[in-house]
């Protein structure tokens, strides 16, 4: 999978880290309750239909499809999962979601059109109308990336305009804690 060169602006990923941060002590950090999941877990998933595919290495999966690994659960419509047949034991190495995604973890909702989770970099990738939401506070942009390693989240604008350059924009509200 390519990766796009994004250049994250300060002040957003200052917002991230708010957003993201459980507390005021995770505010300051801007940890993701997702920090250190680990991708080699095992995966539970159901769907309404489902599709093997083994000369091609993947397998589909349709209709209310939920996947969860340990404190990860992610709901869509369509889900690929691309892995290597190993000695006789799959090893998931992608996974695609399209048709509305949510990845639920135990502070933190995040919704898009689309998903691809690598497990193999630990990194969740949301794209087109992407909203995270953390107790009362949201982030909406075009694209967002989890990396599972660190727990950091970056928002971007999404849209693309000459040279590259982000000309979407990331909107959100956060809330403000009442002090007495």
């Amino acid at each position: 999978m390519r990766r796009m060169n994004v250049k994250p602006i300060i002040a957003i990923t200052a917002m991230a880290a708010a957003l993201l941060g459980s507390g005021m002590a995770m505010a300051q950090s801007g940890v993701s309750a997702l920090k250190g999941h680990d991708s080699k877990a095992p995966i539970d998933l159901a769907a309404d239909r489902a599709e093997a595919q083994d000369r091609a290495d993947r397998a589909i999966f349709a209709g209310n499809v939920v996947i969860k690994q340990g404190e990860l659960t992610m709901r869509t419509a369509r889900l690929t999962l691309a892995y290597a047949n190993t000695s006789g034991k799959l090893d998931i190495n992608r996974i695609d979601a399209s048709g509305g995604v949510t990845v639920v973890s135990p502070s933190e909702t995040a919704r898009g059109d689309f998903a691809v989770y690598d497990l193999n970099q630990k990194l969740i990738t949301m794209v087109g109308n992407v909203r995270l939401d953390r107790a009362g506070s949201y982030l909406n942009g075009g694209r967002l990336t989890i990396d599972l390693d660190t727990g950091r989240a970056v928002m971007d604008g999404g849209q693309r305009g000459a040279n590259n350059q982000s000309v979407g924009r990331v909107t959100g509200r956060f809330t403000v804690a009442q002090r007495n």
